[in-house]
């Protein structure tokens, strides 16, 4: 060894992802950096030595797609997983007693599958009288408002058509409260730009929960603009955890495609389209970087805007729609491509991926790149013709595993039989070749990879029936999407995702071998320390 380490963890179950070195039993770190793999103990000295006493020992998780900054924010907003209306109405009725009048009472998690239906504008205007309510759906793609924020925006007596988007109205034309995909943007006039301190305190709670999960980096999944952006200079929030030590985790940022817009660089630069002074994916370090540019083509199941080929869900003739039209889509992709941006297009329903992958394959033959790396997020609803097509392009579907646990009932009712086979699928793209990354769409649910994990390989419902069984994985492969997948979606494979010399030193300690154990103990498998950059960033207490 050319120099002492600074950390040396030995006496692991080293589960490395390296399929040269698939298990070891001690590791060397020093400057942030694996420098040693071994089998046994090394005869080294070391500035600390761990034993962790048979624990196993695991590259970091990096979740592939993840809202920090909105799950950070709902840290400090109303919880609304439960169960029932009537639940839901007791907890906001308990926020707004403590709530001034005129000031606002923020919820967030509720589920129309579960509580039967959203939340009601008039009974919200009872129970919360005089303040703004203000209550957002576990999908992230609605919302519902009451009739102070309604009349705020002008729209408390008729509802007005929105691209890409539904101001939802009862039959006499009345608006409900309920916000649609990008409706919901109507609410930045009232609630953004959200100031840089609120941001930045609420990366640093989401980093701080991040770590007791084990998670080392994650994907932000859109800032800037659009609908999941907070603030023009959202990045500047994040620049700031970092300068004061609150940045926890490692980020790549997705950044929106509205905040994109026309450059005037040289003609021959391919430079027309991007982000000012021409920055674009890759600009930035290990801890924080700009990663894809992020485009909506469809909205979510749930809610019955992701754009299907064919009717589904509860209301008859269902078939959702896309967020802008085909041609406008595909030009927005192939415009990101030609400036040298990475794309990570979300779409869920079959429609939506045809538009996408149509929009990739234009922009490869007009402006040929290798190994572009494009996304399609979610993926939900694919078929065997689209899995094949986006393997054959080099594309990375990045679906979510705990989709099925929490929406599978539903998801498979809603789409039915002869498609229940092509629900986020996992198995079909490894099949294929394609490189499977582990994610949560964090946003108003914590991020549990250990969960995560265990529904890609159990794949059951809530209610315990089989979730599109055919596609489950193996905890092996569950556990690799994790780590290595998720870095390889991000084209950062060569710092992270495996333990490996020369790779970064961001590492989690599990209780167990999840590739040892039941299927069905996984998720219930402890965190017991997790190191970003060989530093100890959470331990647990004993």
């Amino acid at each position: 060894m050319p120099y002492e380490p600074d950390l040396l963890l030995v006496n692991a179950n080293v589960l490395t992802m390296d399929p040269r070195r698939p298990r070891a039993r001690a590791v060397a770190v020093a400057g942030g950096r694996i420098i040693g793999v071994y089998s046994d103990k090394p005869d080294t000295p070391a500035a600390e030595v761990i034993d962790l006493n048979g624990a196993t020992l695991i590259p970091g998780f990096h979740d592939a797609h993840n809202h920090m900054i909105g799950f950070g924010l709902t840290l400090r907003e109303t919880d609304l997983h439960v169960s029932s209306l009537d639940e839901l109405y007791a907890r906001v009725t308990e926020r707004a007693r403590t709530t001034p009048a005129g000031d606002w009472v923020v919820g967030s998690g509720y589920d129309v599958n579960k509580i039967g239906g959203h939340p009601n504008r008039d009974v919200l205007d009872k129970i919360a009288p005089g303040r703004r309510v203000w209550l957002k759906h576990t999908s992230g793609h609605m919302c519902v408002v009451n009739s102070i924020v309604l009349g705020d925006l002008g729209i408390d007596v008729t509802a007005p058509p929105v691209s890409g988007g539904r101001v939802a109205a009862d039959p006499s034309g009345r608006p409900t409260g309920v916000l649609e995909e990008r409706a919901q943007e109507l609410l930045g006039e009232l609630t953004q730009p959200y100031p840089v301190t609120a941001m930045t305190r609420a990366i640093a709670g989401a980093g701080e929960r991040y770590l007791t999960d084990g998670i080392t980096s994650i994907t932000e999944a859109g800032i800037g603009d659009g609908q999941v952006g907070h603030s023009p200079v959202e990045l500047a929030a994040y620049q700031a955890a970092r300068d004061q030590g609150r940045l926890h985790v490692r980020v790549e940022l997705m950044v929106a495609s509205e905040a994109l817009h026309e450059l005037a660089a040289h003609p021959g630069d391919d430079l027309d389209f991007g982000l000012d002074l021409g920055i674009r994916s890759g600009f930035g370090d290990d801890w924080l970087r700009l990663g894809p540019v992020k485009i909506f083509a469809d909205g979510s199941l749930t809610g019955g805007t992701a754009a299907m080929s064919a009717p589904y869900g509860p209301v008859p003739g269902t078939t959702g729609y896309l967020q802008a039209e085909p041609d406008v889509l595909a030009a927005t992709i192939v415009a990101a491509h030609r400036a040298g941006w990475r794309v990570a297009a979300r779409a869920l329903g079959d429609r939506a991926i045809d538009v996408v992958l149509d929009g990739f394959a234009a922009a490869a033959k007009a402006y040929p790149r290798p190994d572009a790396r494009h996304r399609v997020e979610l993926f939900a609803v694919a078929r065997p013709d689209q899995v094949m097509r986006a393997a054959r392009g080099g594309v990375i579907a990045v679906p979510q595993g705990r989709s099925g646990g929490e929406l599978g009932d539903w998801l498979a009712a809603a789409v039915g039989p002869r498609r229940a086979s092509w629900l986020y699928r996992q198995r079909s793209l490894l099949d294929a070749g394609m490189v499977l990354p582990g994610s949560s769409e964090c946003s108003t649910a914590a991020t549990v990879p250990l969960r995560g994990i265990h529904e890609m390989v159990n794949r059951r419902t809530a209610s315990g029936a089989p979730f599109n069984p055919a596609e489950a994985v193996t905890a092996e492969e569950a556990l690799r999407a994790y780590t290595y997948g998720s870095a390889f979606a991000s084209k950062q494979e060569h710092v992270k995702g495996s333990i490996e010399p020369g790779k970064l030193a961001d590492l989690t300690v599990l209780s167990e071998d999840p590739t040892a154990v039941s299927p069905a103990r996984i998720g219930g498998l402890q965190v017991l320390a997790t190191f970003v950059g060989g530093e100890l960033r959470y331990a647990v207490t004993r």
